[in-house]
Parts: structure tokens; C-alpha cells; sequence
């Protein structure tokens, strides 16, 4: 199936930032230790990859696992980058899927991968989103067009298969600074962020977990 992708960037190009206002230090997003999905909406696109906060050596994260599935989670919230530019999460995997090619759309599933988005309004062309994954072949570090989307939505492996599976990993990211040197321009804003495990391009399975999400000022 190879819609599913398509019609999720199609979904992104429609989220429209609505936020109350966040300490101007940190901005929680997903806060799942406390056992909240509060503001995350689902949306399914082939089958349905479970989700659900669950408790894990005694602090809740949220669990994804997914069968020949591509379903995810998404929040609108319009976040101002030059107040709070860095984005934090931790995750974990338990598989891999195995070699496949990502920058295919007969490859392009990922066991995690958390999205940025930010809006282009009526001028939808402008819509852009990097999408921070769990690569199961590509090497860490790089960065490719989604094979969907293309130039629009850029792709960046910051796990691979040299990161052990079934192993907490924290992340920080300059999300100000990932959208400059993706995209060549300032990006102020960002106005939606995503989850989403998917399998059903490989018709395989994966198992991750996501740790709570925030944005920071440093």
C-alpha cells in the first residue's frame, strides 16, 4: 500500500495551529508520564497501529505497536521557535525492520518517528516537516526527501542499526536550526508535531516506545 503516506501528508498540509499559551521555558507536549493523550488525535490511513500509555518499570510512556499497519498521533499546537527551539523526547525500539530501503516508497516505514510541521496556510506548496526517525538501514545523520512527499518534507535518521533495539535513547534537537539547513530559510513557527510507527509499506511489525515531548529553550 502506498497511498496511506500520501494521504498523511495531505492531513499534515490541513493542521492548523491552536494552542493555549506555554511558559515561555519549556512547552510539554506529550505528556504521557502522567498518563494523559489529552489534545492527540489519531488518524488511521491503513489498519490501525495501537496506541496507548502504559507503565514501564514504573514511569508511563506511551507504547506503539503496529502489524502491516500506518495510523499516528498528532497535536496542533503552534510553538514559537525563537522562544523554544529545541525539541526533547527519549524512545526506544524493540525490532528492526529489517534491510530495506527507505528512500523508496516500497521501503518507507519506520518502527519510530516523531514529526515537525510547520504550516504554508492558504499557499499549502509552503508546507513543510522534517520527520526525526528510527532508520533501519540508513546511516545516522543523514537526511533524504520523503519518497512520498519529496523536497517538502525532509527525512533524518537519528537511530539506525548501530543503536542497540530494546535501549532508552534521549534526543535533543535545534529544531530552528534543522529547518534553516534543511530548507534554507527561517522558519519561525512550527504548528503540528506527529507520531507515528508504521510496517504496512514492508508488511512487518514493530514495537516502540515514546518518552514524554517537550520543546525548550535550551
Amino acid at each position: 500500500m502506498t497511498c496511506g503516506h500520501r494521504h498523511l501528508y495531505v492531513m499534515l498540509l490541513m493542521l492548523l495551529g491552536k494552542s493555549p499559551c506555554a511558559d515561555d521555558n519549556l512547552l510539554m507536549l506529550g505528556d504521557f508520564s502522567s498518563g494523559s493523550l489529552t489534545h492527540w488525535q489519531s488518524r488511521e490511513f491503513k489498519n490501525q497501529t495501537q496506541y496507548q500509555v502504559i507503565d514501564d518499570d514504573g514511569t508511563n510512556v506511551l507504547k506503539a505497536e503496529s502489524v502491516n499497519s500506518a495510523s499516528g498521533l498528532f497535536r496542533e499546537q503552534r510553538i514559537d521557535l525563537q522562544k523554544t527551539p529545541i525539541l526533547n523526547w527519549r524512545w526506544r525500539v524493540d525490532n528492526a525492520l529489517g534491510k530495506i530501503n527507505e528512500q523508496s516508497r516500497s521501503g518507507d516505514d519506520y518502527a519510530a518517528r516523531i514529526y515537525v510541521v510547520t504550516r504554508g496556510g492558504l499557499a499549502f506548496w509552503r508546507t513543510k516537516a522534517i520527520n526525526y526517525v528510527w532508520a533501519s538501514t540508513t546511516p545516522k545523520g543523514k537526511p533524504w526527501p520523503n519518497a512520498f512527499a519529496g523536497d517538502n518534507v525532509m527525512m533524518m535518521a537519528l537511530r539506525s542499526s548501530d543503536d542497540k533495539i530494546g535501549t532508552w535513547y534521549t534526543e535533543k534537537r535545534n529544531v530552528l536550526a534543522d529547518f534553516k539547513q534543511q530548507f534554507h530559510e527561517d522558519i519561525p513557527y512550527v504548528d503540528a508535531v506527529a507520531i507515528m510507527t508504521d510496517t504496512d509499506n514492508t508488511q512487518s511489525k514493530a514495537t516502540a516506545y515514546y518518552g514524554d515531548i517537550y520543546f525548550s529553550k535550551n
